[in-house]
């Protein structure tokens, strides 16, 4: 006896439904149920957002000490609920690859050859030259003697990992600077 094309839909169905339905029906119990993989075992649990694009999927990232152990999706996340892609999987190499950058290079103008230089020196330098270049560059009045009080001179540019606070801190900041080219690349 063959098989007739209503069994085989019927065995189709009933099997992609058992596989679908699978953490009801082969759901742990006892001690396994309990268990949770060892790596994070006894690893702080902090909620973050993936870094790589506009979407803003939600992480819940496993640290013990300064070591970051595991990265997975945030199952209570509203957007992405648990899910991550390939580049959200992979953050964690952002912390423990052995060619992130943990110390401040400086190229001075002309030069060919970095130098390291120390975080407060690059903080103060950047500073210095963000007033310099805004100073410079300050209008007060416009040609017909309007009051515009801004600069031309910056620009401030928001990326993919901001959230909407931090992208109204720029925002506040870059308004008190006079900036008036504002722009963010989040674009899917």
């Amino acid at each position: 006896m063959g098989i007739t094309r209503r069994t085989f839909f019927k065995v189709l169905g009933s099997s992609v439904t058992a596989l679908g339905m699978g953490e009801v029906l082969c759901k742990r119990t006892g001690w396994a149920a309990y268990l949770a993989p060892a790596k994070i075992v006894d690893a702080k649990v902090t909620t973050s957002i993936c870094p790589y694009c506009s979407v803003g999927c939600g992480l819940l990232t496993y640290t013990k000490g300064d070591k970051v152990v595991d990265v997975e999706g945030d199952p209570d996340h509203p957007i992405n609920q648990g899910a991550l892609c390939s580049k959200g999987q992979a953050v964690r190499e952002m912390h423990s690859s052995p060619r992130r950058l943990q110390k401040v290079w400086y190229r001075a103008p002309g030069s060919d050859r970095w130098e390291e230089k120390e975080l407060d020196w690059a903080m103060k330098t950047l500073a210095q030259r963000v007033k310099t270049t805004r100073d410079a560059g300050f209008q007060t009045k416009s040609p017909t003697g309007i009051t515009i009080n801004r600069t031309e001179a910056l620009a401030a540019i928001g990326g993919a990992p901001l959230n909407n606070e931090e992208c109204y801190l720029i925002t506040k900041l870059s308004r008190a600077l006079g900036i008036v080219y504002l722009e963010h690349q989040a674009r899917l």
